[in-house]
């Protein structure tokens, strides 16, 4: 398999997309100068299709990590990556959208939406505001054709720093849970069981055995 990946540390931490190295015996990165290094697979988070590796160097060339909280609609970015093997490519687009959900991807659904061209090849790789700092790992794209038809997607980089920071730190990542399946309140809903507020959120699901099954 062929993708992309971000260095975020001088010391040999690199973020990708899972979906990249899953089920991969060995892992190598090669850099656009043409130096090849084994990686270590320290941790992978499938729910956010997120990866940390590590290779055995120092003095690497790391991004810088933006606070991805902060971007906003209509904002410069420019995706940067390796798609279909041809080497080291840069596009330019727009912030199309933030916190975009419920697409079916990946079980955490927080992504940016940018018409920058992404194409297979590109997942893993950086998502970069107009200074070159790190707002998001490219992972996906919605298309009729298999390229890019100016809708991908990308991780926010704040999802990825807290993934990578329990990778190292624990080896996993822990999150709290209820234990529910939810949809969202549409006014159709809203109107069959009589609720005037909007937005909301409808539970569909209870599974047994978890916060929300044990207390009812």
């Amino acid at each position: 398999n062929l993708g992309s990946g971000v260095i975020v540390s001088e010391d040999g931490y690199i973020l990708t997309s899972n979906h990249i190295i899953e089920g991969a015996d060995e892992v190598k990165i090669v850099m656009n100068s043409g130096r090849q290094l084994s990686a270590e697979i320290v941790g992978t988070d499938p729910p956010t299709d997120t990866a940390v590796l590590k290779v055995e160097a120092s003095d690497l060339p790391a991004i810088t990590l933006a606070n991805s909280d902060k971007i906003e609609v209509g904002d410069v970015v420019l995706a940067i990556g390796n798609p279909f093997g041809i080497g080291q490519t840069v596009t330019m687009g727009i912030v199309s959208a933030t916190r975009r959900s419920t697409l079916g991807i990946v079980d955490y659904e927080d992504f940016i939406q940018t018409d920058a061209s992404i194409n297979p090849g590109n997942s893993g790789g950086a998502l970069v505001d107009a200074e070159g700092r790190l707002v998001g790992i490219n992972t996906a794209i919605l298309s009729r054709t298999g390229g890019n038809m100016g809708v991908g997607f990308a991780i926010p980089i704040n999802i990825g720093r807290y993934v990578m920071e329990q990778m190292v730190s624990d080896g996993k990542v822990s999150r709290g849970f209820l234990g529910v399946g939810l949809q969202p309140l549409t006014p159709e809903l809203a109107d069959r069981f009589e609720i005037e507020d909007l937005p909301g959120a409808l539970v569909t699901q209870v599974e047994e055995s978890t916060p929300a099954g044990e207390t009812g």
